[in-house]
């Protein structure tokens, strides 16, 4: 059975033709993604390390040169032990794209509490995340937060550099970098005597890359 699938913002010509099956397989798909993300969150505030690094994908790359879920595990255990009591991840909403049928990318919304000895520490950041499936499982292949802001609770965080962790000097959050749409929206103001030109629709499953345009991911930093 084939059914014919149509971009309601693009008419009616079709765009792709699936079977029923196939189009299971992507709802389960969706639905697994999902649950990885949320699996994430809970694993790590309730730091069980074993089930937060098995979320990846078994050859994980961990910083430059070392590979592997043990890696990833000794790396949380430090940053996790170190630097947090505890921590609170809720989530906000998740996009999803597939670049093929065992290969996808996402944007997930998360607003983080965290308690850093006297402080409490507020958060919002974006994680962009690319997702591989691997002998029937979803994996996480990476994960790259973005942050917004990261401020005790009773200090809003309003002005410049929104990154203020207890004890470091504030600086710049990466939460708008992947999105040149961001500076290109501040950059100018469009002409109130004539209407503005509207790009066509992205094309489907090109959301996201449509919006980053090819941005190269910024450098990641934890804390």
């Amino acid at each position: 059975m084939t059914i014919i699938l149509r971009d309601l913002c693009m008419g009616t010509t079709p765009v792709a033709a699936r079977t029923l099956e196939e189009r299971i397989d992507r709802l389960e798909s969706i639905d697994a993604i999902r649950q990885l993300a949320g699996k994430y969150s809970l694993s790590l505030d309730m730091r069980d390390m074993d089930a937060h690094v098995n979320l990846f994908a078994p050859d994980i790359r961990v910083g430059k040169d070392k590979v592997g879920r043990a890696h990833s595990k000794a790396w949380q255990d430090d940053t996790l032990r170190d630097q947090f009591t505890g921590t609170s991840h809720h989530l906000g909403q998740h996009i999803i794209e597939f670049v093929d049928a065992d290969h996808a990318t996402g944007v997930v919304y998360s607003k983080n509490e965290h308690e850093c000895g006297p402080e409490w520490v507020i958060m919002q950041m974006l994680y962009w995340d690319d997702y591989e499936r691997i002998d029937g499982q979803w994996y996480f292949r990476r994960r790259l937060p973005c942050y917004w802001y990261a401020t005790d609770l009773n200090k809003p965080p309003i002005g410049d550099m929104k990154m203020r962790w207890p004890g470091r000097e504030p600086y710049w959050g990466t939460f708008h970098d992947l999105f040149p749409s961001w500076k290109e929206f501040w950059a100018q103001r469009p002409d109130k005597d004539s209407l503005p030109q509207v790009a066509p629709p992205a094309p489907l499953e090109q959301f996201l890359a449509t919006m980053r345009r090819g941005t190269p991911a910024p450098k990641m930093r934890v804390r």
